[in-house]
């Protein structure tokens, strides 16, 4: 498979990373093209892709088609390369906001191969968790080879489009939320006398496996957090605290006002 990305930001990066470290598709088999070419030469220099010279170079010799851009640049994106994309590529976008509808009316088509995505940044550690959602052209084949690239990074999952704007929040987005859990965390834990290295440290290897706990045991988090809280211990103290300060009710609404923002940028 030859694959392209338009756009080489963040996600992009983490990606690309993600699949040439897989060794499932060679790096001569990845191009990228990105206006900030330090952004690309740096890409290149760390994984030895191709670099496009221009955004046609890049969809004329893909494949598969990574759109990589921020949602205001979709349809300017869309409009400079609709006439050079084969009719056989898939097209898989990655925007908060942007439906397959929106996509399909873009490039004046309802022929063509899209995949709507939803990764997150923990890709670039190969921990991602990706949600897929293709649109009637593209077949079950294809979708399946679509899945082991995302499953060079990440987790995988197919669900209907009505859920992307939830997932956009609980996946795409929640890794700020954990980011700033665990330095909160260490700032508890810095107050108190602990080196602000080894507090960052701790703090993320108690989120990783208290993570890991969840995804291996198959025990309701309520009940995995019943096993840690001792009747009058420390840690249902704790917990009686975030209890009284409202963290569950404060991340139920960051999560509504998530999804909120992605349902109307669909606007």
């Amino acid at each position: 498979m030859k694959i392209g990305f338009i756009g080489c930001g963040n996600m992009a990066s983490a990606m690309i990373k993600g699949i040439v470290k897989s060794n499932l598709i060679e790096s001569k088999n990845i191009i990228a093209g990105d206006p900030d070419n330090i952004k690309l030469e740096k890409m290149k220099e760390e994984t030895n892709i191709l670099i496009g010279k221009n955004n046609e170079e890049v969809v004329r010799y893909s494949e598969i088609l990574f759109l990589s851009v921020k949602p205001n640049k979709y349809k300017d994106i869309i409009d400079e390369i609709k006439e050079s994309i084969n009719e056989n590529t898939i097209i898989i976008t990655i925007a908060a906001g942007i439906t397959l509808e929106n996509t399909e009316s873009f490039l004046g088509s309802k022929e063509r191969k899209i995949i709507r995505v939803m990764p997150n940044t923990p890709a670039l550690v190969g921990e991602g968790m990706s949600a897929l959602c293709p649109n009637k052209n593209v077949t079950s084949e294809e979708l399946e080879d679509i899945k082991k690239i995302f499953q060079c990074f990440s987790k995988v999952e197919v669900i209907e489009e009505v859920h992307m704007d939830t997932v956009t929040a609980l996946t795409g987005s929640s890794p700020a939320f954990v980011f700033m859990f665990i330095e909160a965390l260490a700032d508890g834990a810095v107050l108190k006398g602990l080196p602000r290295d080894k507090a960052y440290k701790m703090a993320a290897q108690a989120v990783y496996g208290s993570a890991k706990m969840v995804l291996e045991t198959g025990k309701h988090p309520g009940s995995l957090k019943d096993d840690v809280c001792s009747p009058g211990g420390t840690t249902i103290e704790a917990v009686y605290s975030l209890e009284k300060s409202g963290m569950r009710a404060a991340v139920i609404e960051a999560m509504e006002k998530c999804v909120d923002k992605a349902k109307n940028m669909n606007k």
